[in-house]
C-alpha cells in the first residue's frame, strides 16, 4: 500500500462493511488512490468522510454516492438468542469477530468489538440479527471516534492472519493424512488391480505436489 492509499485507509472509519464496494477498508482506500473509485462510496463515514478524503486527494467534494448506502448512526448488531439456532454463519460473516459462539449453540455478540458493518443481517437463516443504535442522532464521522476506526482496523487484520494461519494448519493436516495413505495405498484402498492403484498413486501425489505449492506461496 502506498503513502497516499494508507492516508485515506486510516481516514476511514474501518467498518470493513463492503458497501462502498470493495471487500475492505484498504481495497477501497487503494482504489481511490489509484483513481479507480469515487471518493464518495463510504455511507459509514458520511459526508465528513467525503470532505476528509478530498481534503487528501484534492478532489472536489461530491455528495454521497446513494448506490452504496446512506449515511446514518452507529449501530451494533443484537442476536436474540431464544430464535438462535448456532449455525455459525454469522460468526464467519464477520470482519472483527465480535460474534462468539459454537455450532448447535446459541451465539452472542461483543458489543465493543461489533462496526455494525451489517454482514451478519442476510446470512442470519432464522432473522434473529436485528441493528441497535448506539450513537443517537449522532451520523457518520460524528458516530465514530478514532479509537473505535483503529480497533476495527487492529481486528480485522487479526482475523485474515487467524483466517491465513487456520489456511494453512488444514492444508497441513490433510498433506499429512495423504501421505499417510501414500505410505500404504494398498491397506488404505479397496483397489486390487495393480495399475488402478499406480493410477491412483498418481492422482495423490499431483494433488500432494498442488497443495505443497499453494501452501509455499502463501509462505513466501
Amino acid at each position: 500500500m502506498n503513502e497516499l492509499a494508507r492516508r485515506i485507509d486510516a481516514a476511514l472509519p474501518q467498518t470493513q462493511c463492503t458497501r462502498c464496494g470493495y471487500p475492505d477498508c484498504a481495497s477501497y482506500a487503494q482504489a481511490v488512490a489509484a483513481g479507480e473509485a469515487g471518493i464518495n462510496q463510504c455511507p459509514p463515514g458520511g459526508a465528513e468522510g467525503v470532505a476528509r478524503l478530498a481534503a487528501i486527494t484534492g478532489l472536489p467534494e461530491r455528495p454521497l454516492d446513494r448506490s452504496c448506502g446512506i449515511e446514518g448512526p452507529l449501530t451494533v448488531a443484537v442476536i436474540d438468542e431464544d430464535w438462535c439456532i448456532g449455525c455459525t454463519l454469522c460468526i464467519k460473516a464477520c470482519p472483527t469477530d465480535a460474534i462468539v459462539g459454537i455450532s448447535r449453540r446459541m451465539h452472542t455478540v461483543v458489543e465493543p468489538y461489533c462496526t455494525g458493518c451489517e454482514l451478519c443481517l442476510p446470512v442470519c437463516p432464522v432473522d434473529c440479527i436485528s441493528l441497535e443504535i448506539v450513537s443517537g442522532d449522532r451520523t457518520g464521522w460524528q458516530a465514530w471516534t478514532e479509537d473505535q476506526a483503529r480497533q476495527g482496523r487492529e481486528r480485522y487484520a487479526s482475523r485474515q492472519l487467524r483466517l491465513a494461519r487456520e489456511l494453512v494448519e488444514n492444508q497441513v493436516r490433510l498433506e499429512a493424512r495423504a501421505s499417510e495413505k501414500l505410505a500404504d495405498l494398498a491397506e488404505h484402498s479397496h483397489i486390487t488391480d495393480a495399475a488402478a492403484l499406480e493410477k491412483k498413486r498418481a492422482v495423490i501425489e499431483a494433488a500432494l505436489a498442488r497443495s505443497r505449492a499453494r501452501r509455499a506461496n502463501t509462505d513466501g
